[in-house]
């Protein structure tokens, strides 16, 4: 079987296969896409140049870097370009040869890239069988329907997905009963998972399913199926972007005067970077900036005090304790304590960090931590689904329905699955409707997705940046569906006072909120098993 896993990430881009000979996941170099650092593994910048909108022509990968595309301001230079995918985004995107272009666009075009560029010789020049994608574990629900188009157009036969840390256990290859935790912290987000592992004798090879090819691939694993249970997991739209971002901020607000300021262009944004990159490895970083245009010259220094100074004015670590106390919490819910947690597995370009590797260690002993895949883990791991690997997850949100609440004259949401569910559901979750007005003809069904009501997210420009943040009084209840779907019609009309119709709810393999319809009046079955919405 040829099979692929990628994950694509805001900054960089892991491709692997399965190489059958040795067993073992292997990194892909890719000619003019993949870079090579230093003793690092093969990876693909996220990055993209259009060269023609309308023909679909573009570059991408290092080849941008290797022409310059990536040093001065542009319309048609995109990177981190994947955070404002499926995102409410505002702000200004271009139009190149008459078309509009969207971050949709440009991250289907940057993946097409790297599918067109696969050797011949890796895939015996056969079609590719399987393609596993990686996604984070609060990925927008648009992000995940925008995966699945894309998916629809690619010459493979079977697509999956799978959450970045799940993969990132895999990756690590832990053994056992383990229990782990995952920090997947790259360039545009920052995950926390509490992961078991467990054995099962079922051969099931699982996952989110976007494409079906052949349905049977993997079972036949000579390999006892193992289990990744997900018991516990938080995300913030937090990564090393930001924090580039913080360090420009810094130099201008310190460097600048009325008659020299700083230029944010690409060239000085990529300078932070290589700054942050330093101070993981030294002490002190120093990069010199020279502008062309005004002949001015700028040496950016920093050492890794200023560096933590910086992060704790952005209230960096508080949002990182944050998040690390609600994962907690959840674990608490499920019986697990901090203590019970046995190795911690960093992913992400941005553990590589001195100060973030000093936050894990308050919380865990550096025996428990292991950090020496942090760029490979997640698209290693993703190869094992399908190969004797069976994922079970749990929902990451509460779901309910709409409903008009007669005693407050508006309309209210009941909740039908809560947060932490388990799926594919086993057992349906029942529900009693009755008719709200005389001769009412047919029912009809919003879903919404219940969240807290004091935190969001908001995505949005500043200048030319890409900004996300928490934000508060968020609406707690987001409709899945923009228009009431008619689930049942009623003949007889339906009358208040009496139960009408039975509906039962369940979630599939794939996430899709299922509905059975039975007419308690009449004894008949409306609807049978019938997808109503996808779920996240």
């Amino acid at each position: 079987m040829s099979a692929i896993a990628i994950d694509f990430g805001t900054s960089n881009t892991v491709v692997t296969r399965w190489n059958e000979a040795t067993q073992q996941a292997e990194v892909l170099n890719f000619p003019q896409l993949s870079q090579t650092l230093g003793n690092n593994p093969p990876i693909i910048p996220s990055l993209l140049y259009v060269v023609a909108a309308q023909a679909g022509e573009v570059i991408a990968g290092q080849a941008v870097n290797d022409r310059g595309y990536n040093l001065k301001e542009n319309s048609r230079f995109f990177h981190s370009f994947k955070r404002g995918i499926g995102a409410n985004v505002q702000g200004f995107l271009p139009e190149l040869d008459g078309v509009v272009i969207t971050f949709e666009q440009v991250g289907q075009w940057f993946l097409e890239s790297i599918i067109k560029a696969m050797p011949p010789e890796l895939t015996n020049d056969q079609p590719l069988e399987e393609l596993i994608l990686t996604v984070p574990v609060d990925s927008f629900e648009a992000y995940r329907y925008w995966l699945a188009q894309v998916c629809q157009a690619l010459p493979v036969a079977q697509v999956r997905i799978i959450d970045e840390p799940t993969a990132a256990a895999l990756g690590y290859g832990a053994k056992g009963q383990e229990l782990l935790l995952v920090v997947d912290f790259g360039g545009g987000t920052f995950d926390l998972s509490l992961i078991k592992l467990e054995s099962s004798v079922q051969k099931q090879p699982l996952g989110f399913i976007l494409k079906w090819g052949n349905q049977n691939l993997g079972e036949n694993s000579p390999q006892q199926a193992r289990i990744a249970k997900v018991l516990a997991k938080v995300g913030l739209n937090l990564g090393g972007t930001d924090i580039d971002h913080w360090l420009f901020d810094y130099f201008a607000q310190s460097q600048s005067s009325e008659a020299q300021p700083v230029p944010q262009t690409p060239l000085t944004t990529r300078l932070m970077e290589k700054l942050k990159i330093q101070l993981s490895e030294g002490q002190e970083a120093t990069e010199v900036y020279f502008n062309e245009q005004t002949f001015d010259s700028y040496e950016f220094q920093l050492d890794r005090s200023q560096f933590q100074a910086i992060l704790n004015d952005r209230g960096f670590f508080e949002q990182l304790d944050n998040a690390m106390a609600q994962l907690l919490q959840q674990a608490r819910r499920r019986g697990v304590e901090v203590t019970d947690i046995e190795s911690v597995l960093l992913v992400g370009g941005t553990t590589q960090i001195p100060a973030v590797q000093d936050w894990i260690r308050q919380y865990f002993q550096p025996e428990q931590i292991r950090a020496n895949q942090p760029l490979t883990a997640i698209a290693q791991g993703a190869l094992q689904v399908g190969r004797g690997m069976k994922i079970q997850d749990f929902l990451y949100h509460s779901y309910g329905i709409r409903y008009w609440n007669r005693r407050q004259n508006c309309h209210s949401w009941h909740p039908l699955i809560h947060a932490g569910q388990p799926y594919p559901m086993t057992i349906p979750v029942p529900l009693v409707l009755g008719a709200s007005v005389e001769n009412q003809p047919s029912v009809e069904l919003i879903i919404g997705e219940l969240g807290a009501e004091d935190q969001g997210t908001e995505v949005f420009f500043d200048g030319d940046r890409l900004i996300t943040k928490k934000t508060a009084g968020i609406s707690a209840v987001k409709p899945l569906n923009e228009a009431a779907k008619t689930i049942a019609h009623l003949d007889p009309q339906g009358t208040p006072g009496s139960d009408r119709i039975k509906v039962e709810f369940q979630v599939d393999q794939q996430r899709s909120l299922r509905i059975t319809v039975h007419d308690l009046l009449t004894g008949t079955t409306l609807l049978n098993d019938i997808p109503v919405v996808q779920l996240s």
